[in-house]
């Protein structure tokens, strides 16, 4: 199965090397090459340590890819960019990517589901700040420009309804504005734990406020993507446990890209998923890593799978 993988792979990336994935791209002059773009986040988020580690996997896994990666705002910039032809792959929160008549962008599939992520609604600990109404008026970080934070977090503020100064910060951004007190809260749709917010709570004791009225109203007005959720004790240091919301994040491809890669980048996601736990428990550089499995892998909701994805999962069963 390797043998005949690599073979179909080879004469995809041939192909693609003569014509160039992308448009403005040169021909590249070995035929079973394929250099590949993903989308990740900004710094101090977790797209960009997951995106890192995946890029990196991938390239080490299929036979004749390099992917590097590209910073981004997150979410809705990476499904930009992928709509765009700028990026080959891209991570994005579910709600960001699935439209209100619940249907996915055209041109794009899923790879997979990853893992999920949880809105934190951060304050330091003594913070007059004490429930979600209290944000009337508040400085609030609303997370960066195009940012899966940024969409989800609106929607929140909306249903409240609360009117509250919001500011377009980057995750480290708003975790460096919140300690110097230049912002009162900040929203962070992340993976749990997220650096900006842990590093921010070994320094400066933080609180959560808890969202589960929050994550009720997404779920009726939105129903599909959100579900109630639990920031654990364990996440921050000083922080008890946390009702909040949960979105899923899915990988994305443009449906352009070949089914034998994808079938080949799915391939080395879920039979290699042990070497990227391996590194987050070295160093816990990608504990959501240790959430990628396949029993949810092909839960990406009315998003469909690109054929190549498809193909791995039935594959799989047989």
């Amino acid at each position: 199965m390797a043998l005949n993988l690599e073979v179909r792979f080879s004469r995809r990336a041939a192909l693609l090397a003569a014509g160039g994935l992308l448009a403005g791209c040169k021909p590249r002059p070995e035929a079973d090459k394929v250099h590949l773009r993903l989308a990740t986040g900004p710094a101090g988020a977790v797209y960009r340590r997951i995106g890192g580690a995946l890029a990196e996997h991938i390239s080490e896994q299929v036979p004749g890819a390099t992917v590097t990666t590209v910073p981004s705002g997150a979410s809705t910039d990476n499904i930009r960019m992928l709509r765009a032809g700028e990026v080959h792959l891209g991570l994005t929160s579910l709600d960001a990517l699935i439209t209100t008549d619940g249907s996915a962008p055209d041109g794009l599939a899923a790879i997979c589901r990853l893992y999920d992520s949880h809105l934190h609604l951060v304050v330091l600990a003594g913070s007059a700040i004490d429930e979600f109404r209290d944000l009337g008026g508040k400085r609030i970080s609303l997370g960066a420009r195009d940012s899966g934070t940024e969409f989800t977090s609106l929607r929140v503020l909306k249903l409240g309804p609360v009117n509250a100064d919001g500011r377009y910060l980057s995750q480290a951004e708003s975790a460096a504005a919140l300690r110097d007190g230049t912002i009162d809260a900040m929203f962070s749709l992340t993976g749990v734990p997220t650096p900006a917010i842990t590093e921010l709570a070994q320094r400066h004791p933080i609180r959560l406020i808890r969202l589960d009225a929050q994550a009720d109203a997404l779920f009726t007005a939105y129903p599909g993507p959100y579900a109630p959720a639990m920031i654990p004790a364990t996440a921050y240091a000083g922080v008890p446990a946390t009702r909040t919301v949960a979105v899923p994040n899915v990988l994305l491809a443009r449906n352009d890209l070949p089914d034998d890669l994808v079938y080949a980048i799915t391939d080395t996601i879920f039979t290699h998923t042990g070497t990227i736990t391996s590194a987050s428990r070295d160093d816990a550089a990608v504990p959501e890593a240790w959430h990628i499995n396949v029993r949810t892998g092909i839960s990406t909701a009315s998003v469909p799978l690109h054929p190549g994805a498809a193909a791995w999962f039935r594959d799989r069963k047989r």
